[in-house]
């Protein structure tokens, strides 16, 4: 594993924590009524996606850990260039349905490196 994918990996573990304790106890309506904290997960997911992009360049051994890695970067590139077509309840499903299984790949890529 190179140096600095160990850095990338928990950039990712970071922004997925932060996600997942934001919006524990939260339902998709109250997530989707709050701009402060769809913004604030959003901006979280890109961190995911920039971090995966990074990983998957440096490392792909490492970055074919981690399921779902196109559809990571994708997703990112979509919340930055298409902002404006969002839907929250695509988000909210990831982040139910998804996200807890990333964040459990990459801590078992952490304790592998």
């Amino acid at each position: 594993m190179r140096p600095e994918v160990p850095t990338w990996l928990e950039d990712i573990r970071d922004a997925a924590n932060y996600i997942l304790s934001v919006t524990q106890g939260k339902t998709m309506e109250a997530f989707a009524a709050d701009r402060t904290l769809r913004q604030a997960v959003e901006r979280s997911f890109e961190v995911i996606g920039e971090a995966m992009n990074r990983i998957s360049r440096a490392d792909p051994p490492t970055a074919e850990k981690l399921s779902g890695r196109q559809q990571i970067i994708g997703f990112r590139n979509v919340l930055i260039h298409g902002y404006d077509h969002i839907d929250v309840e695509i988000v909210w499903r990831i982040i139910q349905n998804r996200l807890p299984k990333l964040l459990q790949e990459v801590e078992d890529s952490l304790r592998g490196a």
